[in-house]
């Protein structure tokens, strides 16, 4: 996402897709995502991630409709690389699109795109959104292979999967989570020695955000479920005020 009149070193992205899904389960129109959205904006948030499913389980059309009309901050469409995914982005031209892979029986996004696999195909994909103004995001394991290939199909930034490492630690495998760690360390290093931005999320907590945070060479953190869970009790704008703190903290503020 853009840097704000703000100019963190770290930007927070609030994914406000939850909001949409506590909506769907009654059928009504609250609670209202664009609201939350205004919400994280006044909290301290640097930019808004609503993800457009195929099975549209959550975000609408006319969320990313009336988000595009009434956001100040800048929007990230999370999307699969799909035609029609491809035709939304296109008509609305939001700031920034993080390409993820999508199948219909997850709960989450469960993984990094395969940019490997699918490059020729992704180059293809990216090329008509960096031409109409998007800044293209990949969402990557943090594999060498797989980043080395997100820059050569013409991506701006990678957005690293932090699940594994969140998992790691909240299962107590702490040998592993630090492994893990390690890794999201070296590969920010080589995506940001490629010239590509780098970006993480995935599963980040207050008890999991300040090592992330801490890695040099990250521009942005995407997190969303744990903070509309956290909106529950203390509401969303001190949940991202906290996360605001420990993202600070993290980087010496």
């Amino acid at each position: 996402m853009a840097e704000t009149g703000r100019r963190r070193d770290l930007r927070l992205g609030v994914n406000i897709d939850h909001v949409a899904t506590v909506r769907n389960a009654r059928g009504t129109a609250y609670p209202d995502p664009v609201r939350a959205a205004r919400l994280a904006e006044a909290a301290g948030a640097d930019g808004v991630t609503a993800h457009l499913r195929e099975d549209r389980r959550h975000i609408s059309d006319d969320d990313i409709a009336r988000l595009m009309a009434a956001l100040r901050l800048p929007l990230n469409l999370e999307m699969a690389a799909t035609e029609e995914m491809q035709a939304i982005a296109l008509r609305h031209r939001p700031h920034a699109v993080c390409l993820v892979p999508e199948r219909r029986e997850e709960r989450t996004t469960e993984g990094g795109l395969d940019v490997l696999r699918e490059e020729a195909r992704l180059a293809d994909f990216i090329a008509p959104l960096a031409a109409a103004g998007c800044r293209v995001s990949l969402f990557v394991a943090a594999d060498p292979a797989q980043i080395e290939a997100a820059r050569r199909v013409g991506a701006a930034v990678v957005e690293l999967h932090t699940g594994a490492y969140c998992d790691l630690h909240h299962e107590g495998r702490l040998a592993e989570r630090d492994a893990e760690l390690a890794r999201l360390r070296a590969e920010a290093a080589r995506a940001a020695a490629l010239g590509l931005e780098v970006h993480a999320g995935h599963g980040l907590t207050y008890e999991t955000v300040g090592p992330v945070a801490a890695i040099p060479e990250l521009r942005e953190l995407n997190i969303g479920h744990f903070l509309i869970g956290e909106a529950i009790f203390v509401g969303l704008g001190p949940a991202i005020e906290g996360m605001r703190r420990a993202m600070d903290a993290a980087r010496g503020g």
